[in-house]
This record gives structure tokens, C-alpha cells and sequence, in this order.
């Protein structure tokens, strides 16, 4: 999913969100490995799936590792998310070290419409009804018979799909809709019920400041309340501007503006709380080492001054972090960007195309109506419906939403969905596990909660600062893995870990 904002975090292909809205895009990462090491490679994949007169086709981006793969080995197919495909994934993260203790081989998809995957010549509406989960899952299935015919796999060959976040859903989609094609899945941060008021995404926020200290939660809320007076008249307004370094004055702007700016500031701690201590320096991730015990030592030092002075504090680290120059929290400027329907757009890089997904699909909006949250009041669900109306056209409304979201939660199952040979991965500092299987009575579709773990962490690649929980987990999926896997791969020694 300022996902999951104009956007302030993005991650890459295999992982998600916060809902593409966190207000502003923070730029591209810087490459750690060149793209050459595992070039682009193309698959002709159709349009429309399920419009047999529809004979349209488009080339998908792809990419395979067959360093690992023995004869008779598993298929491991990672999956694309809302995002850039970024073949650092072809080398690192955990799924790697599980293809090469099963002998697999890897690949890796690009989500239509993201990254360089481009089904039509622009992201009009009219095009970005190819734009779906539905569509994204059944490309995934062509692709997988394409590919057993390709590499003249077996019959008998075991594919096992991964993704965090909405790859994650995905991923656990596929064994549901596609049984005969995917023997079983790793599903990480997946977030399975569709809902329109996501408003406990920051009340989990809320509680894992907490972890830091109940000073932090309360220093925040202080904040905002002084944020609250100082616009009330023009001479707090004014020192809003400069506290908080923005780009146009906050003198008689708009309602939409104001929500605008506190959903931005709020999505400086919920991003970071997000991606709390995940080891994502190996894909170029600026803000890594930002974590809450950063941001929450800034709130809880009384000598930088009154709670709204630290508020601003972390603001100032962050746009540095990003070399951002000020912070534009205009609402125009940011419906604009939407709006822009290029390929050479800075919102296509994912913004564009994930606003219309929770428009139409999944909702997801990380509203601040939880009540114990203590971000303020500012940014409910009609300031996020009324962004679907004004991007895309007054059909894109709350009732069009309401039926999208129906439609998902009966199509999948939502937290009822029925599977097996899935594991359901969660960590509890993660905003998004409120939407997610973190407790199981079924054996064959295990759900594993990984106290004091932020979004997807179990995916990265292995670090000493792993708390052992997370080491845990991951011998745990190793040895679903080798359970679920033919009985050549079960003879697979677990290495230590």
C-alpha cells in the first residue's frame, strides 16, 4: 500500500507500504549492486486474462538465479510488489539462502504496472482498469506454465511463491486461486483483510513508540496539541512554517492542506516505525538507521525545547535524510502528481498506480480516528475518498470503494481464508499485522508472530543484531520448508543458525 501520502516511503519490488501516500516521495535508492548481474529478461504476458477476445499482450519484466538449481530441485518465485523489481533480491535476502539449501530455482516477477513492466502506453483510467490483484495473480500463473515449459521442469515440480507486504498477500493468494500451479508459500507482513478505514495502523504505531517509552506516545500527543493552537491565528501559523521548514505558508490554506500536513508529519514516525531496525541497508535504504529509539530520543530530550520544537526536530532529520529542502504538504500539488498519467512521471514509480489499487480494491487508509493514537484528529477516511475522486474522477467515490473491498474480502476469504502449505509471518512492531493470520489451529497453514520484529523482517538478510526471535522464526520457515518440499529436499541438513 503519505504503502501505504503524495508518497514519503517506498520499498522495492518484493515488499510494500505504507499506503503510497505517506505525502511525499523520498527519491531513488542508491544501487548496491549494478543491474547487470541479473539482466532484465521479458515474458510476453496478455492484457486481459478473463476477456477471451481480448488478444492484447505486453512484455512483463523478469528475473531468474540458476546458481543454486540441481535437476528435480523446487521453483522459488518471488514476487513483485507496488514498486520497482530490484535484482539485489536475485542475491540477498533469505530466500536465497533457502534456494540454496534446497537446490531451487529462482525467479523473480515484476507486478504489471510497476517498475518497467508496462502493459499500456500510459497510467489513464481507462488503462489502469488492467490494474489489479486479480489481474497480477493470474500473470503469475502464465508465467509459472510458461516457465515449467521453458526449463522442461517435471510434472511433478514443487513451485514455492514469496512475498512481504502486498507480495505477501499475494504470495498466499496464489496457493488459494492457483493450487495446481503453487505447492506452497511464504507469506510475510500480508496483509488478507481488505478494510477502508485502516485506523488501527496507527494505534499500532502508538504502541510500538511505547516499546521506547510512554514519554515518547505522550511527548507526540503534546505536540500535536500545540500544533493544534499555533494554527489557530496567523502569528502561530508563521512560526508553523518555520519550525517545520515548508514550502508554502500555512496562512489561510485549505482544510485538505491542514489534514495534508498532519498526515505528513505523522508518517515521519509511522514509516519509521514500519521499517524499526529491518536490516534493508544492502538495497540502498536511506533511513535504515533511523529507528524509534532515534526519533523517540528526540521527543524525550527536553532540551531542544517544548514537545512541537522535538516534533519539528524529527521532521528536520528526516528531509535531511533525504536531502528534501522543505517539507510540501500542499494538497493540490500532491493531487497533481496523481494525476500525472506518464511513465515518466515521478508518481510512477508506484504512487499513481497504488492509489488507484486502494481506491478500488483494498482501502487500507491509515486514517486517525483510533481514538488512543496521538497524531491528532486531522486526517479521517473522507480526506482519503475525497483524494480517489479528485485523482481519478467523481466515480471513485466511497460507494465504489465500499463494493471493491467487498468484492476482495469474498474473493479471498479475507482473515477466513482457507489454504494449506502456507506459512502467515507477522512482527508485532509492524502496523500492518492488524490485518493479518498472527494466530493459527491449523498446522498446514502455521501463522508465526515475531515479538518486538518491524514489516517483513523475516525476508532480510540474516544480521548479528537479529534479536533471537527472529532468528527462530526463520529456522522455522526452513523447516516448513523441508516438510512441505518432495522428500529429496527433506534429507537437507539445516545449517546453523
Amino acid at each position: 500500500m503519505k504503502t501505504l501520502l503524495v508518497f514519503q516511503i517506498f520499498v522495492s519490488a518484493a515488499f510494500g507500504w505504507r499506503v503510497f501516500h505517506l505525502g511525499k516521495f523520498w527519491g531513488p535508492k542508491t544501487p548496491v549492486q549494478p543491474a547487470s548481474s541479473f539482466p532484465d529478461l521479458w515474458f510476453d504476458q496478455k492484457l486481459d486474462h478473463f476477456d477471451p477476445t481480448n488478444s492484447e499482450t505486453w512484455k512483463q519484466r523478469y528475473f531468474v538465479n540458476d546458481n543454486y538449481y540441481e535437476k528435480g530441485g523446487p521453483v522459488f518465485l518471488m514476487i513483485g510488489g507496488e514498486g520497482k523489481a530490484d535484482p539485489i533480491w536475485m542475491e540477498q535476502g533469505m530466500w536465497v539462502e533457502y534456494a540454496k539449501q534446497f537446490k531451487a530455482l529462482c525467479f523473480q516477477v515484476e507486478h504489471r504496472f510497476y517498475g518497467k513492466s508496462h502493459p499500456t502506453k500510459d497510467m489513464s483510467v481507462k488503462n489502469l482498469v488492467y490494474l489489479s490483484s486479480e489481474q497480477a495473480l493470474a500473470d503469475l500463473s502464465f508465467f509459472i506454465r510458461s516457465m515449467n515449459k521453458k526449463y522442461s521442469l517435471s510434472k511433478r515440480v514443487q513451485w514455492v511463491t514469496f512475498g512481504g507486504s502486498y507480495p505477501g498477500s499475494l504470495s498466499a493468494w496464489m496457493r488459494l486461486k492457483y493450487p495446481h500451479l503453487v505447492h506452497a508459500a511464504v507469506s510475510a507482513s500480508g496483509p488478507l483483510l481488505a478494510v477502508a478505514d485502516f485506523s488501527e495502523y496507527m494505534r499500532v504505531v502508538r504502541d510500538s513508540l511505547a516499546t521506547h517509552s510512554e514519554e515518547c506516545v505522550t511527548s507526540v500527543q503534546e505536540a500535536n496539541r500545540q500544533l493544534d493552537i499555533l494554527l489557530r491565528h496567523r502569528i502561530g501559523q508563521q512560526k508553523v512554517d518555520k519550525l517545520f521548514n515548508l514550502c508554502d505558508t500555512v496562512v489561510d490554506v485549505s482544510k485538505n492542506d491542514i489534514s495534508n500536513l498532519y498526515e505528513n508529519l505523522a508518517g515521519n514516525f509511522a514509516g519509521v516505525v514500519q521499517y524499526n531496525k529491518d536490516n534493508r541497508l544492502f538495497e540502498g535504504a536511506k533511513d535504515a538507521n533511523i529507528t524509534i529509539d532515534v526519533v523517540c530520543d528526540v521527543m524525550t530530550n527536553s532540551s531542544i525545547g517544548s514537545a512541537i520544537t522535538r516534533y519539528a526536530a524529527v521532521n528536520d532529520l528526516l528531509l535531511k535524510t533525504y536531502e528534501q529542502k522543505c517539507l510540501d504538504y500542499k494538497y493540490d500539488n500532491m493531487i497533481k502528481g496523481y494525476q500525472n498519467v506518464s511513465w515518466d512521471s515521478s508518481t510512477a514509480a508506484g504512487g499513481r498506480q497504488w492509489m488507484y489499487q486502494t481506491c478500488t480494491e483494498f482501502g487500507f487508509y491509515q486514517t486517525s480516528t483510533q481514538p488512543t493514537q496521538p497524531f491528532g484528529n486531522q486526517f479521517p477516511l473522507d480526506f482519503f475518498i475525497q483524494q480517489c475522486s479528485d485523482i481519478y474522477g467523481p466515480r471513485y467515490n466511497k460507494e465504489l470503494l465500499s463494493s471493491g473491498i467487498l468484492r476482495t474480502n469474498v474473493m479471498y476469504g479475507a482473515l477466513q481464508v482457507e489454504v494449506n502449505r502456507v506459512v502467515f509471518v507477522h512482527g508485532s512492531i509492524d502496523p500492518w499485522h492488524a490485518l493479518g493470520i498472527t494466530k493459527s489451529d491449523n498446522n498446514d497453514a502455521p501463522a508465526i508472530y515475531i515479538n518486538g520484529t518491524a514489516h517483513c523482517a523475516n525476508m532480510y538478510p540474516e544480521s548479528s543484531a537479529d534479536p533471537p526471535q527472529l532468528t527462530a522464526a526463520r529456522h522455522s520457515i526452513t523447516g516448513l520448508l523441508a516438510q512441505w518440499l518432495q522428500p529429496s529436499s527433506r534429507s537437507v541438513r539445516f545449517r546453523p543458525m
